[in-house]
């Protein structure tokens, strides 16, 4: 385990995390991410004998459920970190995990770039900046978001809650990505046109000048600029019928740390200045649509506009 590993892994599991010796410790990785996996496994186990690491096969699809072996030791934890390719925040087993009282770190899509840079930076600011974005939007109505590639999309939000995602997990049944740094609702509708013109996958960063563009109806996307995610889309539609195009999150990021775009869905969408809008599943964010799929697309240069009122994003100089 390299240094720069063993460094990020004390910040996760300590800072983020606060692992004590009498929990019990799941870290749940795969193939593609096993040295990460064991960076963490490494690190939790000198603080609690009760730690154990799971691995599988990485999954087809963002949102696609693991193994049923593999739910259930998460399901048995009192912390649960998931460093793995696809995304297991979006699942079931996740949303069983917290249920049953385990705090849960997903890391998804990391790769060990990712992993040494985003997990050094203070978390304590994170939670100062989610927090001022939080209390902005909390009690909001409506919000429209518009930016100079072209979105400009209202969000009903009705009686959905915004939810924090600060790296902190400390409480019994908390959730969050590391890195973090945002702040997201699952909205009850939303009208408009997003053009995604940061990450999105399966493109990574886009190309300085290249877009794609979603239309999207009261609450379901209707038009797919992208034949690559149109395909991604209609082959979950196969399984869940119009739920695959449901337009799931709107999402604002917090984290001045990030200062550049680097391709990975993870940590770009928790760039300040930057908000992210998803298509497919919503049901463990606070929403009610089940879908095979969590697609996240980032807009850069936003303007946020909460009942009327335009809000001040997270800079570096705050």
């Amino acid at each position: 385990m390299t240094s720069e590993l063993q460094t990020a892994a004390e910040t996760a599991i300590n800072q983020c995390l606060g692992l004590t010796a009498d929990e019990r410790c799941v870290i749940v990785a795969d193939d593609g991410t096993q040295p990460i996996g064991e960076a963490l496994y490494n690190v939790a186990r000198t603080i609690s004998a009760d730690t154990t690491i799971v691995r599988y096969p990485p999954g087809d699809q963002h949102g696609e459920e693991p193994p049923a072996p593999v739910a259930a030791a998460m399901a048995a934890a009192d912390v649960v970190l998931a460093p793995t390719t696809k995304s297991l925040s979006h699942t079931r087993a996740r949303s069983d995990a917290n249920e049953t009282g385990a705090r849960v770190a997903t890391l998804p899509g990391i790769t060990e770039r990712v992993f040494t840079t985003g997990l050094d930076v203070d978390y304590a600011a994170i939670e100062r900046h989610t927090q001022q974005v939080f209390d902005a939007v909390s009690d909001a109505e409506t919000i429209r978001v518009t930016a100079p590639a072209g979105t400009d999309i209202t969000f009903e939000i009705g009686d959905r809650q915004f939810q924090q995602d600060t790296g902190i997990v400390h409480s019994a049944g908390e959730m969050s990505n590391l890195p973090a740094g945002e702040a997201f609702v699952s909205p009850v509708s939303a009208t408009g046109t997003f053009v995604v013109d940061g990450t999105m996958m399966p493109h990574g960063l886009l190309d300085d000048g290249q877009t794609l563009a979603f239309t999207v109806e009261d609450g379901q996307v209707t038009e797919i600029e992208d034949p690559k995610i149109r395909e991604q889309i209609e082959t979950a539609a196969e399984e869940v019928g119009e739920a695959a195009y449901n337009l799931a999150e709107l999402g604002i990021g917090t984290n001045v740390a990030v200062t550049e775009l680097v391709g990975s869905v993870l940590l770009d969408e928790k760039a300040a200045q930057t908000v992210h809008i998803a298509i497919g599943d919503d049901a463990s964010i606070g929403g009610d649509v089940s879908a095979p799929l969590h697609l996240d697309g980032i807009i850069t240069d936003p303007t946020v506009t909460v009942d009327g009122e335009t809000i001040s994003l997270p800079t570096a100089d705050e």
